[in-house]
């Protein structure tokens, strides 16, 4: 026993954790043998650096127990109610620690690695990850053995007197207060001062993840948003590719401003230059098959359809991602999808070459107008730490939000209905016409980046002003989506600066992203309209593109000469070549005319035809070129995020 007294229970369950790790860690190593290369010290420094790791979570673990042990009263120790809080809190610890062993060796099997953003993802597919483990593992077994280990630990404790030591004795607060405070410091500090990137010193990947505790990672993971592209995906030499991608982006009207591992480069498109103001409404969970453009029935859309028939339209643009936070990483920074989150949600995402950057050096004023709390999903603190104002609910108001140039709330009073994503769409366009008149106003063109949600679950609305019942469903808050913007249309017309303001309407992803393919092509198939542009500009762009392609068309149709970090090209320039980046949070898709490269983690490479009209992936092999440039896409983009390569 370790420590006598109250803490008999904590501190025993202290040296199991810790006993435990030491043996999950000396498992991996001894299975990892065959495959590592480093010797004794490297082996000592692992083990050392794991051993800290180890103890910061099993303080995390105890920290519940360890409060509660501050504040029970002396005389509460031997009561029947202390003893079943006890046990509760210890057969608790136990079970998640042994999941959290197994769940490792598993983890490890697979990905050679310790818990990743991959095991954050897997909270995200829930179904999925729960059905591949009861079809892998022999679960009743795995459940009964789990628990066998817990009844065997706490039978050990029991023998070894520790819960008659736990529930018998007295002791001081003052003396509690200096174990548990000391053992809260810790608990405070460690996180504070100890990252996650200290295990990834060395200079081989294995000796790396040995040094981590899973648990540990886990939550780094969660907190960075990221999977290292280095260590799971296929990669190519820096030098090639980059020459690969400079090749890809170099267009008749640019030039590279910096030599090797750099895309930045000057576009110069001719004709006259406009500077119209510019709203963009990203429509949640807009699919192109709502319209009836690409085969729906319903008429859902008449709205949407209209202005498709007279303004210029993408019938053949994909979006990059399943979620609105990818959408505003491809229409603010215009590249390919990184593996893990957004860059929206990441760290180190101020300050970079965005659209809007771009619109600030033309002399614009930006503003981000979202209808719920922009503080959901790191929103805010994105748009407003890279140059934009914000308009939201502001139901949710941090201190100290420095990076917030300027922000206004919609008052309730400019609210008519509201659920819980936020206010409706009709609400949100009355507060942009409000905004923009100020803009107006002061003389400046200005750029809006509007967000939607009133077609999102609950898919609630403003009742009466369409033909179907609020929160019957997707159909209905389709139909009210492309109402409000018919709305905002009409009254967008009698504003003085209407003549001079292009919309552009684009979904930020598909309503469903669930396929018969991990990436199935046409649920990333989204429609994208630009109104009122300077010119007549009634077209209809076929070729296929993505969504980080949207603005340098937009630019090369403006005339504008720009300094350009963006991964996206002009689609009506004679010398683009079609092609699609698209993802999950693990896979990574590239798709030029017919063929279809997929990259994973394990460093895997599927190559397809794809078939558009049937939404067929036919396995084929495919020229070392088009992997090459699949590969180079996301390496480069990945390694300009970490490095610095994406900021002004």
């Amino acid at each position: 026993m370790i420590f006598k007294g109250r803490y008999s229970v904590l501190f025993s369950f202290f040296a199991i954790f810790i006993v435990c790790s030491f043996l999950v860690r000396t498992g991996l190593l001894i299975a990892s043998l065959p495959k590592i290369h480093f010797g004794i010290t490297a082996i000592f420094e692992l083990y050392v650096l794991g051993f800290i790791y180890d103890f910061a979570v099993a303080l995390f673990m105890v920290a519940l127990l360890n409060i509660y042990l501050l504040l029970l009263p002396s005389t509460w120790t031997n009561t029947k109610g202390h003893k079943i809080i006890t046990y509760t809190l210890l057969f608790l610890l136990l079970l998640i620690s042994f999941f959290s062993f197994f769940a490792e060796l598993t983890f490890w099997q697979e990905f050679e690695s310790r818990f990743n953003f991959i095991a954050v993802d897997y909270l995200i597919y829930t179904y999925e990850v729960i059905n591949n483990i009861s079809e892998s593992y022999p679960l009743p077994l795995l459940i009964g053995g789990v628990m066998a280990m817990v009844a065997l630990v706490i039978w050990l404790f029991s023998r070894r007197g520790v819960f008659v030591a736990a529930f018998g004795g007295n002791m001081h607060f003052r003396k509690r207060a200096v174990i548990s405070g000391s053992l809260l410091l810790l608990t405070i500090v460690f996180p504070v001062v100890l990252s996650n990137s200290f295990a990834e010193t060395g200079s081989n990947r294995y000796q790396n993840e040995l040094s981590k505790a899973g648990i540990y990672s886990f939550f780094a993971a969660f907190k960075e948003n990221e999977l290292n592209f280095y260590d799971f995906y296929p990669v190519l030499k820096k030098d090639i590719a980059y020459r690969i991608i400079r090749s890809e982006l170099h267009e008749g009207n640019s030039r590279f401003l910096r030599n090797g591992n750099s895309i930045k480069r000057e576009i110069s498109n001719p004709g006259p230059v406009y500077k119209p103001n510019v709203i963009m409404i990203t429509v949640e969970s807009l699919s192109a098959d709502f319209m009836k453009h690409f085969g729906n029935t319903q008429q859902l859309t008449p709205v949407l359809d209209a202005l498709a028939d007279s303004n210029l339209l993408f019938t053949n643009m994909y979006a990059t991602g399943t979620r609105t936070v990818r959408g505003m990483e491809a229409l603010t920074l215009s590249t390919p999808p990184t593996p893990g989150n957004s860059i929206v949600r990441r760290k180190g995402n101020e300050n970079l070459n965005t659209v809007g950057y771009i619109f600030g050096q033309q002399g614009y004023h930006r503003t981000f107008y979202y209808g719920g709390d922009g503080y959901f999903d790191n929103m805010n603190e994105y748009f407003g730490s890279n140059g934009f104002d914000i308009t939201d609910r502001g139901r949710n108001i941090k201190m100290g939000d420095s990076y917030l140039t300027k922000r206004t709330i919609i008052e309730d009073r400019q609210v008519h209905f509201e659920n819980a994503w936020g206010i409706s769409d009709e609400d949100l366009y009355d507060a942009v016409l409000r905004g923009s008149d100020l803009q107006y106003k002061e003389g400046k063109p200005f750029y809006d980046f509007v967000m939607t949600t009133s077609n999102h679950r609950p898919f609630t609305y403003p009742s009466g002003e369409i033909n179907q019942a609020s929160g019957s469903g997707r159909e209905g808050a389709v139909r009210y989506t492309d109402y409000a913007i018919g709305k905002f249309i009409e009254h967008l017309k009698l504003k003085p600066w209407f003549r001079n303001t292009v919309v552009i309407i684009v979904a930020d992803h598909c309503a469903s992203s669930a396929g018969k393919n991990e990436i199935d092509i046409s649920k990333y198939h989204i429609p994208c309209i630009i109104l009122n542009l300077p010119r007549e500009r009634k077209q209809a762009i076929t070729k296929m593109c993505s969504q980080i392609d949207l603005y340098p068309t937009l630019f090369g149709l403006l005339g504008w000469t720009y300094e350009s970090n963006l991964y996206g090209k002009n689609v009506l320039d004679t010398a683009y070549q079609p092609r699609a980046v698209l993802g999950t949070y693990q896979k990574l898709a590239y798709l030029r005319q017919d063929s279809l490269v997929i990259l994973g983690p394990q460093q895997k490479t599927e190559t397809f035809i794809y078939n558009k009209e049937k939404n067929e992936q036919i396995p084929a092999h495919l020229s070392a070129a088009v992997v090459e440039k699949a590969i180079a896409n996301y390496q480069t983009a990945y390694d300009l995020f970490k490095n610095g390569g994406m900021h002004q």
